[in-house]
Order: structure tokens, then C-alpha cells, then sequence
């Protein structure tokens, strides 16, 4: 199977990784070089009363067709009267929005679609005149920006409809969804969670590309996309994208260049977790990406061109990443110039590199907390609303610290700072049965002490913490934590 392995939607994915060494590298989608590693519960009540009343109009589980997909506003408004309502409203969704907006636009035109309809002659033309257009009529005055000033981002997620095969899957679901809804609150982002197969034919790995391009009509105020495989955890709570690196580019994958262009090896990237631009290039490269799919006529026949032109594919299934590889490497001036592979930080972390790290990780954090006394003010209890100016001192300050917290911030092969995401990759949480090469424990303490590490940073706000890293029971947490322990 490719590194980019859940099956989000529809049937499971086999494993096809094998054992050994080449199985591993088939299952994480990390390249493995000679003589080297790859640069490469308590709620709080409302956090609580917020997430299951959603799960329950909106669940994994539920028959009515209607609830597969769920948006989780990263900002909600709160209003006291239909005046302050109304001017939310168009703070939001534009002055010039609703059923009796005057004005077409592309949500008028009968001929632009939502759906993958691969080996359909045209497609959506004209995509950023129109988008501008839209953004016009809602916006006149400009759009307001995010509660951090930056590009809006909506990141959409998603897992199979039917409940979970292996035991716990669906609570681990639930707990992987409950950290990225706390992700996106602190940083406002919209967080689109689906569990519906948009297109029949495009099962497993292959189900997030028309997830992603719905999303992208369906948001045309979001300048990007950001596609989060459900059992990929956001590690450090602090950290935001780096959006300035990407204004030159339009879609952001962890990778090597020289595995994708040089090599062309499969494993030269990972697709579990992107970041695309809302624009023309994206919905282009999205329709050659999905006709390499399974609902392409020619499915069999892209397996056999990845087998054949691919280093160190031994299978020949037409997979999302090989075919990323491949359509990077094959036309690089086309698609490779506009897409950045990142590999400055954990973009996403291999779960095996990352989670025996994470108790280390933890008390350098504390330790530079409590010895520094330039960090006392960092120790202030605060509002959770003002986690963004506290993240960004926090960086600062672990910057600061030189070798006692040393590596990039977002985490990496190297140091000690936070790894961004850590992914599962090959632990098949809803599944049931990992790959061979990984134990049950080993991914079920993994991902318990990977969640509990991001659950830790987030209860502080709320003065508490987890008892142990590996334990669903919390503790409160004395004042002036952690220079008072």
C-alpha cells in the first residue's frame, strides 16, 4: 500500500508493505538511504458538550445521508441581539450574501460541477476569474482577514462510513477528530470532516481528491485547502504553516526532491498529508491526478507505467502517491515547479521516529518553562482566545534557548522541538489489524502517548493535564505552572 495508506472512505486499503525493511519503507512512506536516517479526559465541559453534540447530528454512524459531512466553525460567534447577529453575519459571509443576492456567479452555472467526473471532456475553466468574481460580489470592501491576519485555510479530513472493524476504532476516531478540531480552534481554521465517497469509483487513499476539490468550490473565500489524513495528530499545538514560504507555490508536500526528481522512488514523498492553493492549477493537476485513479478506464494500465518507471515499486496498483511521484517527476516543468516539498520540519513526523521522543520532548519543554526566568511571563494562565500571541512568544523562547532546545520549530530529525504532526501511517486504527512489521501495542501506545502529548497542551488552558503520558485520567495543575510542580 502507499505511505499515504488510510483508507479515509469506502472499503479499507490492503496492506501490501510486506515485512522487513522493504516493507517498512512501503508502509511509512519514509526512503530509507545506506547509512542514514532520511533528512527528512476530561473536555473541558464545553469543548466537550461542543464535540458530541456534533458527533451525534453528525456521526460515523448515523443513516441519514445528510450528516456525512460536517463543517466545525474554528471561530464561532457568540450575539445578543439581531442587530449585533446581522452584522456577524456580514463580518463572515460578505454584505451582498444569501438567497436574494443580486449578481451570478459560478454557483449559477449549470455546467460547473463539484464532482470528479474522470474522462469528462472539459472541467471547471476559468476558476480564478471566477472565484475573484464571487469574492467581488460577497466582498466589496476585500475579505476580512482570519483572527491571525492570514490566508484562510479550511482543512478537510475524513474516514469510512460504516463503523470501524477493529476494536476501539471508532473512539480512536473520535480522538483523533477531537485533535484536529482543537487545532483548527486555536488557530482558525474551518475544519471539514467527511465520511461521504463523493465518487463510488475513488475508494480508500484515492476518496480525499474529491473531497478536496468540493471543498474548494464549496469555500471560495480559502486560499488554501489542507488535506489531514484521520490518523495523522497535530503534536505541537503551537505551530503554524509557514504560509509566506508557499507564495510562490501552489501545492506543499513532505518530501525530497532529490527521491522525486532524481531517484523517481516511490517513497520519495508522502500524500497523507497536503496543502493546496484554490486556483485554476490546482483543479487541473487534481483531474490528472484523479484520472491515474480507480475510476479511470486506464486504471490497470497506470499501475504497469508505475511499476515500470518507478524506483522500488513492487506492486502494480495505481496508488495516490506513486501517482503524485509520477506526475511530479514525469512533468516537472508543468506541475513540479509550483509544488514545494517540504522537509525543513515535521510536516508530518513518521509515528515511529517521533512518539519515543515525545516524553524527552516534553520535559526539555518544561525544564526551559521553568529554569528561564525571561520565560516567567510565559507561565501566565490566560484566556484560551489568546493562544496565538502565547504560541508565537513560546517560539520564540524555545529559539532562544539554543541547545536546550535546539532543531526547527515544527520538529525534525534532529532536536528536540516539537514535531508538528506525527502520522500513523500503517497502524490502521479503524482497520483493526496493523501492518505486520508494527505490533498492536506498539501503534496503540503510540497513538495514545502521541494524542495525550497534544491533549497536554491544550487542557493547560484549562488547568489541567494528564496524569501520566499514557493514562486517560487528569490532574490539576498548581499555579504558576511549571516552575511550581
Amino acid at each position: 500500500m502507499a505511505a499515504s495508506e488510510t483508507a479515509p472512505f469506502g472499503v479499507s486499503a490492503a496492506s501490501k508493505g510486506g515485512g522487513g525493511v522493504a516493507g517498512a519503507r512501503a508502509q511509512h512512506g519514509q526512503l530509507a538511504v545506506a547509512g542514514r536516517v532520511h533528512d527528512a479526559l476530561v473536555f473541558a465541559a464545553g469543548a466537550v458538550a461542543a464535540v458530541l453534540v456534533l458527533l451525534a447530528t453528525a456521526s460515523f454512524l448515523s443513516p441519514m445521508p445528510v450528516t456525512n459531512l460536517v463543517a466545525f466553525r474554528s471561530l464561532p460567534v457568540s450575539v445578543a441581539s439581531t442587530s449585533a447577529a446581522s452584522a456577524a453575519i456580514d463580518a463572515d459571509v460578505g454584505v451582498r450574501g444569501g438567497p436574494g443576492a443580486a449578481g451570478r456567479t459560478f454557483y449559477d452555472d449549470s455546467r460547473v460541477s463539484y464532482a470528479v467526473e474522470v474522462g469528462r471532456r472539459g472541467g471547471i475553466t476559468g476558476w480564478d476569474a471566477r472565484r475573484a468574481a464571487w469574492m467581488r460580489l460577497r466582498y466589496p470592501r476585500g475579505l476580512n482577514a482570519t483572527a491571525a491576519g492570514r490566508e484562510r485555510v479550511v482543512m478537510v479530513s475524513g474516514s469510512q462510513a460504516p463503523p470501524c472493524r477493529g476494536e476501539g476504532g471508532d473512539h480512536l476516531l473520535l480522538r483523533f477528530l477531537k485533535n484536529k478540531v482543537d487545532y483548527c480552534r486555536l488557530h482558525g481554521v474551518e475544519l471539514l470532516y467527511n465520511n461521504a465517497l463523493l465518487q463510488p469509483r475513488m475508494l480508500a487513499y484515492w476518496a480525499k481528491i474529491p473531497a478536496v476539490r468540493a471543498a474548494m468550490l464549496a469555500h471560495p473565500d480559502a486560499e488554501w485547502v489542507w488535506w489531514v489524513d484521520a490518523d495523522a495528530v497535530f503534536t505541537d499545538m503551537d505551530f503554524s504553516l509557514p504560509l509566506h514560504k508557499y507564495k510562490d507555490h501552489n501545492l506543499v508536500v513532505y518530501g525530497w526532491n532529490k527521491e522525486v526528481y532524481g531517484e523517481r522512488s516511490w517513497v520519495g514523498l508522502n500524500a497523507g498529508v497536503f496543502l493546496i492553493r484554490n486556483c485554476q492549477w490546482s483543479l487541473d493537476f487534481m483531474d490528472a491526478w484523479a484520472r491515474m485513479g480507480p475510476a479511470s478506464p486506464e486504471y490497470a494500465r497506470w499501475g504497469s507505467v508505475l511499476h515500470d518507471t518507478l524506483r522500488g515499486k513492487s506492486d502494480k496498483e495505481s496508488d495516490d502517491q506513486s501517482a503524485l511521484v509520477y506526475l511530479l517527476s514525469e512533468h516537472e516543468e508543468k506541475w513540479g515547479t509550483k509544488t514545494y516539498l517540504e522537509k525543513g520540519y515535521f510536516f508530518q513526523g513518521y509515528w515511529v521516529e517521533v512518539v519515543d521522543r515525545l516524553d524527552d520532548i516534553a520535559a526539555r519543554y518544561e525544564a526551559a518553562e521553568r529554569r528561564s526566568p525571561a520565560a516567567a511571563h510565559l507561565r501566565r494562565r490566560h484566556a484560551e482566545r489568546e493562544h496565538a500571541r502565547y504560541a508565537a512568544a513560546r517560539n520564540a523562547a524555545a529559539a532562544e534557548t539554543g541547545a536546550a532546545l535546539p532543531g526547527p520549530a515544527g520538529g525534525g530529525q534532529s532536536g528536540w522541538r516539537r514535531p508538528f504532526v506525527t502520522h500513523f501511517t500503517g497502524c490502521q486504527p479503524c482497520g483493526g489489524e496493523p501492518n505486520k512489521i508494527y505490533s498492536k501495542k506498539s501503534c496503540a501506545d503510540g497513538m495514545n502517548r502521541a494524542l495525550n502529548f497534544a491533549d497536554d497542551q491544550v487542557l493547560r488552558n484549562y488547568g489541567y493535564r494528564h496524569k501520566d503520558p499514557l493514562s486517560d485520567e487528569v490532574r490539576p495543575l498548581p499555579f504558576d505552572y511549571p516552575a511550581a510542580r
